[in-house]
């Protein structure tokens, strides 16, 4: 079975290199929704604090086998864990997908902070956070902890 799907929108910021993986914390994008929504679709959407974008790694090559376990990062401090022990960009299908911080909303354009996509990447979807969908035990290994140390900051 396959699925065809359309981007809604497209992400617009200042980083441009999908290879520069770290830093993402203080990055704002804008995300501008394709005018065949109209200028309702983001109604309602201001008075959350967070959105998940869920987003094409479109300059991310698929890769021919997902079976081998790897290093997250390619790092050899990280253990071998298998494709979906990550969260990295060289996934089956190439899904990201980010909790943002909610910045302002507009018509059609809405402005988030931490969205970990490059400018010009395609969004397929846009949800807002809803604390009754988030976990509140989340559990995580170490190595885990260690690869993100600089994910988000500055």
């Amino acid at each position: 079975m396959t699925f065809t799907v359309t981007p809604i929108g497209s992400v617009h910021n200042s980083r441009s290199d999908p290879a520069d993986t770290d830093h993402w914390g203080d990055v704002v994008s804008s995300i501008v929704i394709d005018e065949r929504f109209g200028n309702d679709c983001l109604v309602g959407l201001s008075e959350f604090s967070h959105v998940e974008v869920v987003f094409v790694f479109d300059r991310m090559a698929e890769r021919s086998d997902y079976s081998a376990r790897r290093r997250p990062r390619g790092r050899a401090d990280m253990p071998e864990v298998g494709v979906f022990a990550a969260r990295g960009p060289g996934r089956p299908n190439r899904i990201g997908v980010t909790a943002s911080e909610l910045l302002t909303v507009g018509e059609r354009e809405l402005v988030v902070r931490g969205l970990d996509a490059v400018d010009g990447t395609p969004v397929l979807d846009i949800k807002p956070v809803i604390r009754e969908f988030l976990p509140g035990d989340v559990r995580q290994p170490n190595w885990a902890t260690v690869l993100m140390r600089e994910y988000f900051t500055s």
